[in-house]
């Protein structure tokens, strides 16, 4: 093991432990908190492949529900449920 010294004191050097040792002590922790590991594979949405989907899906979906006033106020209502939960612009909660 190596040593680092503060103040001419040694010290033990945490970056000595392998990249897989600080790995598996914390996954050990996360899993006694009742985690488990989860892998998320998620579009890359910086690719103008991406964008030109999801602004031909958005100009789809209003051409489907643009006269529909049911789905309207539906979109509306989740809008206004998921921007209630958003902290505001400033960040501040309070």
């Amino acid at each position: 093991m190596s040593y680092v010294t503060c103040n001419g004191v040694p010290m033990p050097n945490e970056a000595a432990k392998s990249t897989a040792e600080r790995v598996a002590k914390r996954r050990a922790t996360l899993r006694a908190q009742g985690l488990r590991p989860k892998t998320f594979w998620l579009p890359d949405t910086s690719t103008q492949d991406f964008k030109d989907r999801a602004h031909r899906d958005c100009a789809r979906l209003w051409e489907l529900v643009e006269h529909d006033a049911e789905a309207m106020a539906f979109a509306e209502a989740m809008t206004d449920e998921v921007l209630a939960d958003l902290p505001p612009p400033d960040g501040d909660w309070d």
